[in-house]
């Protein structure tokens, strides 16, 4: 079947069960690089984007997207002149949408001076990143992993190899050719990102030699901005079956195809070194703090989303809809937001918090978007503190007992003990520190010993929690053993 090009959209204008770009994409210039070209770039940043290019007429902010770790991802778009489809599965029948804001891919393994320069050109005012959690290479109290092998060879070489280092490395360029103010903004799920970045960065200056770094450093404290931001949409890994229903849509085969929910949210810090597309034209909320929201979706979606997903994996169900049809899971997915953290936040303006926990739920039960447990359950020892620590500290602190928070960390321990569901099938353990946590606790069945060699994991749980903590995870694990 012929692919999805630029010559196939004067088609695509005249169906109606497609939505194409609301602009020509060869007239787009470049004014942004983004790191991290998977599909939850393309079904959110890049939507924006495009429909703020649209609200405006504005040219100015095509899009350069850069895959990290495989050409994978440049396999499928190049050949499409950049265009993919966004498949919006919810109520009804699919909806698909060509977006057009991706003007240029490229692998960072092998198009690394492609990627610095366009780094180091006047012309891009902004570089987003979605890199994951583990993708920023932190050390256990938050800086940069200076041990870690990939930071240790960036700082090395000139052909940095991780998203830190390709950053601070292609900043050094447009430094060097006298390049004009630039933002640099984090759209992962990390608490104020923008000050971990920053920090990430500034620390692979400081430990660069100093006829390098001090210079560099300098002038990113001048000429850099880091604002945060929260990003909100449930896009799992594209499936056969999303390629062929797009397909059957536009009549081409696309080979980039995302499929998503239909909900989207995206929160940013306002602090820009430069231009910026009109992103709130499009639904963006700008704003001088987004901490609330942050916590919001940390601590009531993506702490929910865990719970099922480790709850979910070790009974057996491979979706987060079949977890959430599990009437015991639902009740602890909804307990865990109302109970334990929905009193830990301040809400933002204008959220209504029992709203926003329905909200959450009804997502999840989406039959129409299949997101697997594992998937979910990928990379815990980083999400862990993010999304049930934080709410468990400030519980205990309140002399309140978060039970739902530490079943959810439960879970997590069991799921790496056990590393198998109720039926035997294997289930992966995906995390970088994946060595670490089978040598402590993979075959440990006494409860105890299990909860506490996991705790030791200073890197994941500090060394300020409580007794109390400590006894309700046994509880649950001993529980769960004997029954997930």
């Amino acid at each position: 079947m012929t692919r999805l090009t630029l010559r196939e959209l004067p088609r695509l204008r005249e169906e109606k069960a497609v939505r194409p770009p609301p602009y020509d994409p060869a007239e787009l210039d470049l004014g942004i690089v983004h790191l991290g070209l998977g599909g939850f770039h393309r079904a959110h940043q890049a939507v924006f984007t495009e429909d703020a290019a649209g609200a405006t007429g504005e040219t100015a902010w095509g899009v350069c997207g850069v895959t990290q770790r495989s050409a994978e991802v440049v396999e499928r778009l190049r050949p499409q002149d950049g265009l993919y489809t966004v498949l919006g599965r919810g109520p009804g029948a699919p909806r698909a949408r060509v977006v057009g804001a991706l003007r240029e891919v490229a692998f960072a393994g092998d198009e690394w001076p492609l990627v610095r320069d366009r780094i180091a050109a006047d012309a891009i005012k902004v570089i987003t990143l979605t890199v994951t959690e583990k993708g920023h290479r932190r050390a256990a109290g938050g800086g940069l992993d200076l041990a870690d092998p990939v930071n240790a060879a960036d700082l090395a070489s000139g052909e940095p190899i991780g998203a830190v280092g390709r950053l601070v490395r292609g900043l050094q360029a447009r430094m060097r050719a006298g390049g004009a103010p630039i933002t640099v903004m984090s759209c992962d799920n990390l608490l104020a990102g923008g000050t971990v970045l920053r920090r990430l960065v500034n620390d692979f200056c400081w430990a660069l030699p100093s006829r390098e770094g001090d210079p560099l450093a300098g002038w990113i404290a001048d000429h850099v901005r880091f604002p945060s931001s929260v990003v909100d949409r449930i896009v799992p890994a594209a499936t056969d079956a999303d390629r062929d229903d797009v397909s059957r849509l536009l009549g081409v085969r696309d080979e980039g195809a995302v499929a998503a929910e239909p909900s989207a949210q995206w929160v940013i810090e306002d602090d820009f070194a430069a231009g910026r597309p009109r992103w709130e034209l499009a639904g963006a909320v700008l704003t001088s703090d987004v901490a609330p929201y942050e916590a919001v979706k940390l601590r009531l979606l993506n702490a929910s989303h865990s719970l099922l997903a480790y709850l979910g994996a070790l009974r057996g169900h491979d979706t987060i809809a079949a977890a959430l049809g599990d009437p015991e899971l639902a009740d602890a997915a909804e307990r865990l937001m109302r109970e334990d953290a929905s009193p830990t936040l301040t809400v933002p303006p204008g959220l209504d918090l029992p709203a926003y926990r329905e909200s959450v739920l009804t997502r999840f039960a989406n039959p129409e978007l299949p997101d697997r447990t594992v998937r979910i359950a990928m990379d815990g020892s980083q999400k862990l503190p993010l999304r049930l620590l934080g709410t468990a500290r400030d519980r205990l602190a309140a002399g309140a007992t978060p039970s739902w928070a530490a079943l959810g960390v439960a879970a997590w321990m069991v799921y790496v003990a056990k590393g198998q569901d109720v039926r035997g099938r294997p289930l992966p353990l995906d995390d970088p520190i994946a060595d670490r946590l089978r040598a402590v606790a993979s075959g440990v069945t006494d409860p105890r010993t299990l909860v506490t060699r996991l705790l030791a994991i200073d890197s994941i749980f500090g060394e300020d929690l409580p007794e109390v903590f400590t006894d309700l995870l046994v509880d649950h694990v001993t529980r769960l053993l004997h029954t997930a």
